[in-house]
């Protein structure tokens, strides 16, 4: 049976096409095997690198505590205005922190006796130091009746023990690669001392507190 000019023609194309899509998917699949297999190159590599730095948590410190009231009043509402100074350094030779989030309370006995106050974002460089000096305050915070009656002995014997707490996000920073986000947890011990304590200085209606308090920090 013949076969005419035009059906030929028309075949070959038909056949043309077929292979030039053939050896397209071909090429298209030789890409992505490479960018995957370039991607899983440079994670092992970052890993690599990652696991031989051993990223070290940040240190912080808490320099200072001053108390510009404290508060407690019938039945058991807790006004305080306490402004605190925080160190913190980096101590990695080759990583970065990312803080995302920084959010500073004070605490008595396990409750939270101040509102949150927000530290603004930052990145810290390699064997960087940040200081911040956040005011950590409320006005008549309810407060347990169990720790009123306790606020209130503590107060009568002159001291106070609190805690300043950071809870946070960070990141870590490797090159370019940059971690997912850690949750971050900092613990400052702080003793209030009420009276004519040497352990005050008097500053403008408050009483100021040098500590140099080491923090406890978890990730």
């Amino acid at each position: 049976m013949s076969v005419s000019v035009k059906e030929w023609l028309s075949d070959t194309w038909s056949d043309l096409k077929d292979d030039l899509m053939e050896e397209r998917r071909k090429t298209l699949r030789r890409i992505c095997s490479g960018v995957l297999i370039l991607s899983v190159i440079i994670l092992v590599i970052v890993l690599l690198i990652w696991a031989i730095l051993q990223p070290k948590k940040p240190d912080f410190i808490l320099q200072d505590a001053t108390a510009y009231a404290f508060n407690v009043t019938a039945p058991n509402f807790l006004t305080s205005n306490i402004l605190v100074t925080i160190e913190s350094r980096n101590p990695n030779d080759k990583i970065g922190v990312y803080y995302d989030k920084l959010d500073v309370s004070a605490i008595y006995q396990n409750q939270q006796i101040t509102s949150y106050t927000a530290i603004p974002p930052i990145y810290q460089g390699h064997k960087e130091v940040n200081v911040w000096s956040p005011m950590v305050s409320g006005v008549n915070v309810p407060v347990a009746p169990y720790n009123g009656v306790a606020l209130s002995q503590d107060q009568a014997y002159g001291t106070v023990l609190l805690t300043i707490k950071i809870e946070g996000r960070v990141r870590f920073k490797v090159g370019t690669y940059i971690s997912g986000r850690y949750h971050l947890y900092v613990k400052c011990p702080v003793n209030i001392v009420f009276g004519n304590s040497t352990a005050g200085v008097v500053v403008v209606n408050g009483i100021k507190y040098q500590l140099a308090q080491s923090c406890s920090v978890s990730l």
